[in-house]
């Protein structure tokens, strides 16, 4: 019988309208790889729910083609657009040649014929493990995504951004990427005196091949982070037809942590950023100004449909003496402030001048520190709680 020995926690998706089809596989998962975290929808997704679960760290899907070939072709299509290094087995009621042929040329990996058997399992997690070979191996970190977005220009979200790299990497057990996902006008190169020929949009460029070998000549190693740059030149209009959840995924596999510094809130690229990272930090000053804008920045997100639990609302240069309170904002915005920074203006520019960050034990660098600690024990929180509510998860569309 084929090895089907598989990481501890395997990311598994199974599309099937058919009922009887998804629990008949679904059962056969859970007596031969128990740990499998299997999600599974009685309805085709948009392509909007396949590019979360592949930024989430998909592994696998199974995919219903019977009951709506033509439906389950298109997401056989998106799945290989936002998931290529994720296998996609075919199920199928019957042993049809043409149809097994047609599934093959369209993408799918393998495929499966009810009556499902032990057999055919193995040989599809025969495939799998030879993608995933070992548990505790490099690529398989399934790190968390922060996406820090400002809510108003000049609120200093890249200075966030870049400093909370740094603090989770020094409590980090893996590696941190920050990534300058802004292509129009991204400075973490300029922040960071650094300067490459590639950024970001040659990683959208290899997103159906990213390895390794191709990752290292993008990233720039600085202070013991990975930087993703963006552009020199202004990309305009990239975002209208660019999807960033092929760079989040890979990503995730590498790295116990990714900060992603965005321009903003609006088009479909940041809106994309927004529902893919598993916390949006949302960076704003107490000026009345800046508070109106993230107001209607919030209006924005919600017409898109963006989850606002994930919103961590972070006011910074904050100062009690000047603008309004944090109560005051609470109750402005009904959204609750997650974490103060505070004005630290001689450490800032100091930093920016030797292109390092401020010094840790500064009152900036120890107001970072402080959330780059809270947003790791909610992530711990998290995972402590997934944990206990079972291994093997199930979610109807």
């Amino acid at each position: 019988m084929p090895d089907s020995r598989l990481p501890d926690s395997v990311r598994a998706l199974l599309v099937a309208p058919d009922r009887q089809m998804a629990d008949e596989l679904r059962l056969l998962i859970e007596s031969q790889q128990p740990r499998t975290a299997l999600t599974v929808l009685e309805s085709y997704p948009s392509r909007a729910t396949l590019a979360e679960y592949a930024a989430r760290g998909l592994q696998c899907c199974f995919l219903d083609i019977a009951s709506d070939g033509a439906t389950a072709f298109a997401t056989l299509s998106m799945l290989n657009s936002s998931c290529p290094e994720a296998p996609v087995f075919a199920l199928l009621r019957s042993n049809a040649p043409d149809l097994i042929m047609q599934c093959l040329r369209q993408g799918a990996s393998d495929f499966l014929i009810q009556p499902f058997t032990v057999e055919q399992l193995c040989n599809a997690l025969a495939k799998l493990s030879r993608r995933h070979p070992a548990a505790g191996a490099e690529g398989e970190n399934c790190g968390r995504v922060y996406c820090v977005m400002p809510g108003k220009g000049a609120s200093g979200a890249t200075t966030v951004a870049c400093h909370l790299a740094y603090a989770l990497q020094r409590q980090e057990s893996g590696k941190v990427l920050l990534a300058d996902m802004d292509g129009l006008t991204g400075t973490l190169g300029f922040l960071l005196k650094l300067k490459s020929p590639y950024s970001f949009t040659d990683a959208l460029a290899h997103a159906g091949s990213l390895e390794q070998d191709v990752w290292k000549v993008l990233v720039n190693p600085c202070h013991g982070l990975d930087v993703l740059l963006s552009p020199e030149s202004p990309m305009e209009g990239f975002g209208e037809a660019a999807d960033p959840a092929p760079i989040l995924s890979y990503s995730r596999r590498f790295y116990g942590a990714v900060v992603l510094d965005t321009g903003g809130a609006y088009g479909d690229w940041s809106v994309s950023l927004a529902r893919l990272c598993d916390d949006l930090l949302l960076v704003s000053t107490n000026e009345l100004v800046a508070l109106h804008a993230v107001q209607r920045t919030l209006a924005y997100l919600a017409g898109n449909g963006f989850d606002r639990s994930k919103i961590r609302l972070i006011v910074n240069r904050y100062s009690e003496q000047a603008g309004l309170s944090r109560e005051a904002i609470q109750t402005a915005l009904g959204l609750e402030v997650f974490e103060t920074l505070p004005s630290d203006y001689e450490a800032i520019q100091r930093s920016l001048m030797e292109g390092k960050h401020a010094p840790p034990a500064s009152h900036f660098g120890k107001a970072i520190t402080a959330l780059a600690r809270h947003l790791a024990g909610e992530a711990r929180a998290e995972k402590k709680s997934s944990l206990f509510g079972g291994l093997f998860k199930k979610r109807a569309g």
